[in-house]
């Protein structure tokens, strides 16, 4: 499902309510550092077709012109989501854009949030975690917790470190939203005591504002993948949820 302007929307998030994303990637194509089993926009190898990056003068001027015409139209905008075709942080502008999207939104809707959703992998660069510090919603995904583990469901690029990606994380002194699929495929289990314990232990360690667990919606490019029903993933980490934390369960919040 490859986004084809780099401004779509706005489409309702189950997460972030009437989102207007902006996607920094290829519009007939798709980049990212990983190839998730799960991920809507298909794999990797099936969207090459297109490798043009947006230019930040491009996304500036296409999100300016589709602002203008929803606020025109009334139309309700609660989040300007970077959400595209791969990891936003690779367009080499991400802070330029970052500048420019701040400025927009307060000129037109400034009482949407921006929002970056990111695979967190190159939150460790001055420039991109700086960039990142600027928005409302900083939401990072990590989906395991040993490298072993997120080679299964995420396939990174080589060089991926899940223990840098904390330290990393640890910048932004828990003012982040961590995020977190669940699922089950043929060799990886959420659910199980060695993935949801160290995950839980992660949210300790790392002390989110708000922590977003949630599972498989769409269809997905690996078959056979099974999703948890809200019901599940709240008993998996209920025992985060009673100390305090804020959870966000497929778009349920359980604050404590």
């Amino acid at each position: 499902m490859l986004r084809e302007e780099t401004v779509f929307g706005p489409i309702f998030s189950r997460r972030l309510g009437s989102s207007l994303g902006i996607n920094l990637l290829p519009e007939k194509g798709k980049i990212c550092n990983f190839d998730c089993i799960y991920c809507e926009c298909g794999w990797n190898r099936d969207g090459r077709d297109d490798t043009v990056l947006p230019t930040a003068a491009k996304v500036r001027s296409d999100l300016e012109r589709m602002l203008v015409k929803l606020q025109q139209n009334g139309t309700l905008v609660d989040s300007i989501t970077f959400s595209g075709d791969g990891e936003p942080t690779l367009n080499p502008e991400f802070p330029q854009i970052i500048d420019d999207t701040l400025r927009l939104r307060d000129l037109y809707y400034p009482q949407a949030k921006v929002s970056v959703l990111s695979n967190a992998t190159r939150v460790h660069l001055p420039e991109v975690f700086a960039a990142l510090r600027k928005v409302d919603n900083p939401i990072m995904k990590i989906d395991a917790p040993t490298n072993e583990l997120v080679a299964k469901i995420n396939n990174p690029a080589p060089g991926y470190d899940v223990q840098r990606v904390i330290e990393a994380l640890k910048q932004f002194g828990g003012d982040f939203v961590l995020q977190t699929c669940m699922l089950r495929s043929p060799d990886f289990d959420s659910s199980k005591p060695e993935v949801v314990g160290p995950m839980m232990d992660i949210v300790r360690l790392l002390k989110p504002r708000e922590w977003m667990v949630y599972t498989i919606d769409r269809p997905t490019p690996m078959q056979g993948l099974m999703k948890f029903s809200p019901d599940e993933m709240k008993a998996l980490v209920k025992p985060v949820i009673d100390e305090g934390f804020r959870v966000q369960i497929k778009g349920a919040v359980e604050d404590n």
